[in-house]
Order: structure tokens, then sequence, then C-alpha cells
């Protein structure tokens, strides 16, 4: 009385287990694919850039600074 679906559950947990393995390949696949592509080391270039503007960002100081003169 402890299995209502015929000893299936276990085989639908290892086919999906197994399904979201392979689509975890497939994904670390593509996106290694798209490091080596040109879009991806643009897009590399690009996260480096704006990270390298935010930290040498003005640091609290005012943009516009007024001198009496």
């Amino acid at each position: 009385m402890c299995c209502f679906d015929g000893g299936h559950s276990a085989e639908k947990k290892e086919a999906s287990a197994e399904v979201a393995a392979k689509a975890a390949q497939a994904a670390q696949r593509r996106q290694e694919e798209f490091e080596k592509s040109a879009a991806g080391r643009a897009a590399r270039a690009q996260q480096q850039a704006i990270a390298k503007q935010a930290a040498n960002s003005n640091k609290g100081e005012p943009v516009l600074k007024w001198s009496m003169g």
C-alpha cells in the first residue's frame, strides 16, 4: 500500500534528472561557444569597460564644480 503509481515514480525521477543533466551540459557548451565567438569577446570587453568606469567614478564629488572668480 506504499506505492500507488506502480513503481514508476523512481524511473520518472531518474529520467528527469538525466534530462536536466543533459540540458545543463548543453547550456555549458553554448556558453563556452559564445565566449569564444566575436560577440562573446565583445560582450566581455563591454562588461570590463563598465566595471572599470564604475571603479573610476567621481567617488562622491559633484560633477559640476562652482568657482567664484
